[in-house]
């Protein structure tokens, strides 16, 4: 199974298999116990032993307190981090870029209307696709100029659902 761990603005590619772990592509030796009912964990990494507390929040997003430090790190699976490179969660700002359907799917909330001005990283579309609701965010700031779905319509992937305008196009 591949992770990808991201503390900071540095990210780790994880991989677990029968064979160890591989760390950003090298062999790693660490091992981690968990004390029963407790957040606490003994982490020992080649012949380091450290004690870690450990507490999961949403979306793959852990609070880790190690050595009188405390951590935010995010650890996503390989499904999860396709998802979002997708959907462009977690994408930086950019200019205004229509939204498309990643894959096929239903609308269920279009959460936005034309001539509304939004932020990146505002929601604009919501698609069930696989049993899994995934909210398509705008990836830069814009006006929504046209909405071309509506609530309950199926989409094919790469189909545009809503196009963006840079807000200075439109005035």
């Amino acid at each position: 199974m591949r992770y990808y761990v991201t503390v900071g603005a540095q990210t780790f590619e994880v991989e677990l298999g029968a064979e160890g772990m591989r760390v950003d592509g090298r062999a790693a030796e660490a091992t981690l116990a968990h004390a029963d009912g407790t957040p606490v964990r003994g982490l020992a990494v080649g012949v380091e032993t450290y004690r870690l507390v450990a507490e999961r929040g949403a979306r793959g997003r852990w609070k880790l307190h190690l050595r009188g430090r405390a951590l935010e790190v995010d650890v996503l699976d390989e499904r999860t981090k396709a998802i979002r490179d997708m959907t462009g969660a977690g994408v930086g700002t950019l200019g205004p870029r229509p939204i498309v359907a990643p894959m096929p799917g239903m609308v269920v909330k279009v959460e936005v209307a034309e001539g509304d001005v939004v932020q990146a990283g505002q929601g604009i579309v919501i698609v069930e696709a696989m049993k899994m609701e995934n909210e398509l965010r705008a990836l830069g700031p814009g006006r929504v100029s046209r909405v071309h779905v509506r609530r309950g319509q199926a989409v094919e992937k790469d189909q545009v659902l809503v196009d963006l305008e840079s807000i200075e196009e439109a005035r």
